[in-house]
């Protein structure tokens, strides 16, 4: 959520408010995530990052081991699969935002930055609110990426979705039922601070 947050402030503005050719296919691609399963997306990654592809021979000759099966190829998949529920809500977020209010910011002698953290962020502050929610939310519960790309490895890629589906597969229902009740109660404090924290924020943007 802490990287895809400025990435969907920079792309969904992007996207929001550019005219160019093949805009459609790009706004395609950021949303294929979201349409393929996450198995066969998965599998995509792993052939991408393996460590018979560029980007794994590079990584495994810069730091001397594989990307793959790592917490730093899991961070670098679940950011990939995340980013349609981070970008398509901040897009439409600027989108709502009428562009003579942006010409205003312009017209009183407003930088690009300054028009972006006065005028632009506190309008579109509910649809950036909401691309944090989703995207942590779908994070915390993801499992076919997390399980494809990451495997469950104790103490390096094994996540709480992936400890409940063990625990499960191996009968021991009471531990799977405390970490799923672990797994709600961490959603919905998390979520709960998050709005807490966004209206705080959007009042001071504001």
């Amino acid at each position: 959520m802490a990287i895809l947050f400025p990435v969907s402030i920079v792309i969904g503005r992007f996207l929001a408010f550019r005219q160019f050719r093949g805009k459609g296919l790009a706004e395609a691609l950021v949303m294929l995530p979201l349409v393929l399963p996450p198995t066969v997306f998965g599998f995509y990654l792993l052939v991408a990052m393996g460590r018979n592809s560029p980007i794994g021979a590079f990584w495994q000759e810069a730091f001397g081991h594989q990307l793959v099966f790592t917490f730093e190829g899991l961070l670098v998949a679940s950011v990939i699969f995340n980013l349609p529920f981070a970008i398509q809500p901040a897009q439409r977020g600027f989108e709502a935002i009428g562009k003579d209010l942006r010409e205003a910011a312009r017209c009183c002698g407003m930088s690009p930055l300054r028009s972006l953290w006065k005028v632009e962020l506190p309008l579109a502050w509910p649809g950036l609110m909401t691309a944090m929610v989703l995207t942590f939310a779908h994070t915390l519960g993801e499992f076919g990426i997390v399980l494809m790309v990451g495997g469950s490895i104790p103490g390096e890629t094994r996540t709480l979705a992936i400890s409940i589906y063990d625990r499960v597969q191996g009968f021991d229902d009471r531990s799977a039922a405390i970490m799923s009740a672990a797994l709600v109660a961490i959603s919905l404090f998390t979520i709960a601070v998050t709005f807490s924290l966004s209206a705080r924020i959007g009042r001071r943007l504001s």
